[in-house]
């Protein structure tokens, strides 16, 4: 009987033994299994790049004809010939339309001859007058007679200075039936065909409007008022222009000109630039964008735009901190430069991450991965 008990005894003792092996054998699983932390997480960074960058102002523009006129006839006529096409690019001077002259002509004949009939009647008087003044001194004429003669040289003489502006008034009528063009630029569309009797109310044959240079019309807010006149007394102020579709700057002109007074309403004031167009690339009435070159700004530091995150408390950058985990910096921002901008809040030899920027928070573990090197999947 008691070696049963004792057998029984030593059983139960080995089965307990078992369990708490069996235990720890599993508890020791289980902590095995368990991870030392979280993996790092790649991400591709951008050195911080310091130099000089160019500020810009940028606004909403409209391109404006430095000259347009309303081409209209001087004189009554015909209109007889359009030896330039509609819509034609012209050189000043150039023949526009031509009005039948054939009454300008015979007017102009018919002033000529008028004057060659009084110049010979003044070289008559003044024969005349210039005996009867050696006459009248010896006493064989009498000074009435005298007095005519000189009176009638007056008259001749007054006559052919008529006829001299006579002349004159139907050359330059003549002259009025050849429209030309009073600058170089671009014809519009005719409004008077071969054949319209034109000269009166005002009538518009056609327009001309002068494209190079243009005018770059736009409307600086109060604000950046003192800037642009900063700028302007302390250089030539660069004007560059794109097409909103285009961000290509393939404009470059100069701000050259300020209105003298704010407008109240809209608390803004209208400048233009002058943009030289020699192809005629642009016209007037186009919708731009306009950039002013204000000033430089010396050793700005630089990130790509697309490193840029945004909180409650402004605008941040992740940087990677010296144990290799992501770091938070708030930063301002300053000008941009292409598609990078400058920003205060963090060091010139900082390595700013930029992808991946969801995947991560502060403090978060990261390895880097060369910017040129990463995917585009990654850099987001």
């Amino acid at each position: 009987m008691k070696a049963s008990k004792f057998l029984l005894g030593g059983a139960a003792i080995i089965c307990v033994g078992a369990a708490i092996a069996a235990y720890s054998v599993r508890t020791g699983e289980v902590a095995a299994a368990a991870p030392a932390g979280p993996p790092s997480m790649p991400v591709p960074v951008a050195a911080v790049v310091k130099r000089t960058i160019p500020v810009y102002l940028e606004y909403s523009a409209r391109t404006e004809s430095i000259r347009e006129v309303s081409l209209q006839a001087k004189v009554a006529g015909y209109i007889q010939s359009q030896p330039t096409a509609d819509g034609a690019d012209v050189k000043g001077e150039a023949l526009l339309y031509k009005i039948d002259d054939r009454d300008y002509r015979a007017a102009l004949d018919q002033a000529k001859a008028q004057a060659q009939r009084n110049v010979a009647a003044l070289g008559y008087a003044r024969s005349n007058f210039n005996r009867g003044d050696e006459l009248v001194k010896t006493g064989f004429l009498a000074k009435d007679n005298y007095d005519q003669r000189a009176s009638t040289l007056g008259q001749s003489e007054a006559s052919v200075a008529m006829d001299s502006a006579a002349v004159r008034s139907a050359e330059i009528n003549l002259a009025y039936t050849e429209i030309r063009a009073p600058f170089s630029g671009r014809l519009g569309r005719n409004r008077a065909p071969v054949g319209t009797l034109v000269g009166g109310s005002g009538f518009t044959l056609n327009t001309l409007v002068q494209l190079d240079p243009l005018y770059v019309t736009f409307n600086p807010s109060e604000r950046d008022l003192g800037v642009i006149q900063t700028a302007r007394s302390a250089h030539k102020v660069v004007a560059k222009v794109s097409l909103p579709d285009d961000a290509s700057m393939d404009y470059s002109g100069e701000l050259t000109f300020i209105d003298n007074g704010v407008d109240r309403t809209t608390g803004t004031i209208t400048a233009r630039a002058t943009v030289p167009n020699p192809k005629f690339t642009l016209l007037p009435g186009q919708y731009v964008r306009v950039r002013l070159h204000v000033r430089d700004e010396p050793d700005a530091l630089l990130v790509p735009q697309v490193a840029l995150g945004s909180s409650q408390l402004g605008k941040y950058v992740y940087i990677v901190g010296p144990d290799s985990k992501a770091e938070q910096k708030i930063v301002t921002l300053g000008p941009t430069d292409g598609d990078s901008v400058s920003v205060k809040g963090i060091a010139e030899y900082d390595r700013v991450i930029i992808g991946n920027l969801q995947k991560i928070g502060p403090g978060s573990p990261v390895s880097l991965i060369a910017h040129k090197e990463a995917s585009a999947s990654d850099v987001k």
